[in-house]
């Protein structure tokens, strides 16, 4: 399940408006590859809508089914808000309403085709 968090307005390459839902999936513990710690986080994305600002008002806190997925991308610049930094990142967080298809994807050659056990 993804939570709606909040909205936002923004504008695309005409300089139109639209409203985004920004999401925030499920609590997850992770282990901190530079201390070995655990901390506690949750992914975030944003979605387009073609609601208003007060609809999307009346949506945060609704949950909706899916799952936030990372998802490979051409590399780009991010800045850190926190810290300035310039990092190059391949990939964002998108929305999907089917994590486990995703997830469970297999590569078919992996798989006889003749019924028959062959070593790998």
């Amino acid at each position: 399940m993804v939570t709606v968090v909040s909205y936002a307005v923004r504008q695309n390459q005409e300089g139109q408006s639209f409203v985004v839902l920004v999401l925030q999936g499920d609590l997850e513990i992770i282990k901190s590859q530079t201390t070995g710690k655990f901390y506690a986080t949750s992914k975030k994305c944003s979605i387009m809508s073609t609601f208003s600002e007060q609809i999307a008002a009346t949506l945060v806190g609704q949950k909706i089914p899916g799952a936030i997925i990372k998802q490979e991308c051409e590399p780009y610049n991010y800045t850190i808000p926190e810290t300035g930094e310039s990092v190059v990142l391949s990939y964002r967080w998108e929305y999907t309403q089917d994590p486990l298809g995703e997830m469970l994807k297999a590569d078919l050659r992996t798989f006889s085709t003749n019924g028959k056990m062959v070593e790998a």
